[in-house]
């Protein structure tokens, strides 16, 4: 398993990858939905601001503060889990969760909004990483399909996620969006 300075490294070079890529779309574009139940660039955008502020990282500091929230070394991962953590990757599935309001992003207002979005996620990664090792191992949170991670692996999560979500821009770029 790589270190969690390397997850940072390759975080680092995928939000630079997603700023560079804004440049190649109008807002049409960002907002363009390729079908009714499908997500615009731009909602996959602010989907992935959102997921790595709102849970990822608000899990790691759950794990790190040890607050009531975690469980201490009584739940497991799941085997999703533990294939995901050997492969260092999620599965190249797409992954289809039902529309709610709870889950489907807004669409973004501007691309600033998405670059000042992921520069900020990417500002606490940085300030999160030195803390990951004080965080204790045995402090989990269950992941709805990983089972139980530590800090560590909800900082890894992030880098995953947003790798995993290249496939998605790459389809959308194909369908012409």
């Amino acid at each position: 398993m790589r270190s969690t300075t390397e997850a940072l490294q390759a975080f680092e070079a995928a939000v630079e990858r997603y700023i560079d890529e804004l440049g190649d779309f109008s807002m049409g574009q960002l907002l363009a939905k390729p079908s009714e139940d499908e997500w615009s660039i731009g909602q996959m955008y602010v989907h992935l601001i959102q997921s790595a502020r709102n849970m990822h990282l608000h899990n790691v500091d759950q794990c790190i503060a040890g607050n009531d929230a975690v469980s201490v070394g009584t739940e497991e991962k799941t085997e999703n889990g533990k294939k995901a953590f050997e492969l260092g990757s999620f599965p190249p599935i797409r992954i289809r969760v039902p529309a709610s309001p709870q889950y489907t992003p807004q669409q973004p207002e501007s691309k600033e909004q998405l670059i000042e979005g992921l520069q900020g996620v990417l500002e606490r990664m940085r300030r999160t990483e030195p803390a990951l090792a004080q965080a204790p191992q045995e402090n989990t949170i269950p992941h709805p399909n990983f089972g139980a991670l530590n800090a560590a692996e909800w900082f890894f999560l992030v880098e995953m996620h947003y790798r995993h979500h290249f496939l998605q821009l790459e389809r959308l770029r194909t369908l012409g969006i």
